[in-house]
């Protein structure tokens, strides 16, 4: 059994020509981008590692890291998503960014300990079995290598902000991005973090103020949050 949903797949397959539109229904996704590519580059060091974007859709991460020189992976398992950004990277001269149609799980039975730094974000709460997409990630990382996960919190604020806000009054995202039982509490997340061999290194939050129509990165997890893991060395 794949650990996927066809219908999340194929919901942001039908998306897929719209990815790096920036003013689209992807635009959160360029907004944020800048702040979690910063907070991952301070933990970690991304020149010249081997990086894996676990979920990387239209590739706006995958080919940001790789323009700090990092040799990216992208994978995931909607096909078009993956074909607008391998043609994204083409046309725009990336270097040192591949991508790949394969299961997270089945990768690293492939390739266990392969890279430095391992990405996950926004599809934990998209797949049906979170606790696997964590294992598989703490497989693929070497030891001292750094995996970084976003997703949103589980409370009525979250839905409140993230579904009744997002998606239906401001139209931020698509009806239907998310679906509310699939969010994930900080403390279910490190439970699964710690049982695949990890270390929660720390956690931060994302907010949003619809009136100036900024992202911010901050202390506040209560919605979004990034949170920063490692395999001891």
């Amino acid at each position: 059994m794949v650990n996927a949903d066809p219908q999340e797949l194929d919901k942001f397959g039908e998306l897929a020509h719209r990815w790096w539109d920036a003013e689209g229904e992807f635009a959160p996704l360029h907004q944020i981008n800048p702040l979690r590519l910063d907070w991952i580059a301070s933990q970690a060091r991304l020149e010249e590692a081997e990086v894996l974007d676990v979920g990387c859709g239209g590739g706006i991460l995958a080919e940001s890291m790789a323009r700090r020189k990092a040799k990216v992976l992208g994978i995931d398992l909607s096909a078009k998503p993956l074909k607008v950004a391998q043609l994204h990277a083409l046309e725009a001269g990336v270097e040192n960014l591949a991508y790949r149609e394969v299961a997270v799980e089945d990768l690293a039975a492939e390739r266990p300990e392969s890279f430095d730094v391992v990405t996950c974000m926004e599809m934990l709460e998209h797949v049906p079995d979170p606790a696997s997409v964590v294992r598989a990630c703490a497989q693929l990382v070497r030891p001292g290598g750094w995996v970084f996960f976003s997703t949103l919190n589980r409370n009525p604020k979250a839905f409140l902000f993230a579904i009744v806000g997002a998606e239906h009054l401001l139209k931020l995202l698509p009806k239907g991005t998310h679906e509310y039982a699939r969010f994930i509490k900080p403390s279910e997340l490190s439970a699964h973090i710690r049982s695949a061999g990890l270390s929660v290194e720390g956690f931060k939050g994302m907010e949003y103020n619809p009136l100036s129509k900024r992202y911010w990165l901050s202390s506040d997890t209560s919605v979004n949050y990034l949170v920063a893991c490692r395999k001891s060395a």
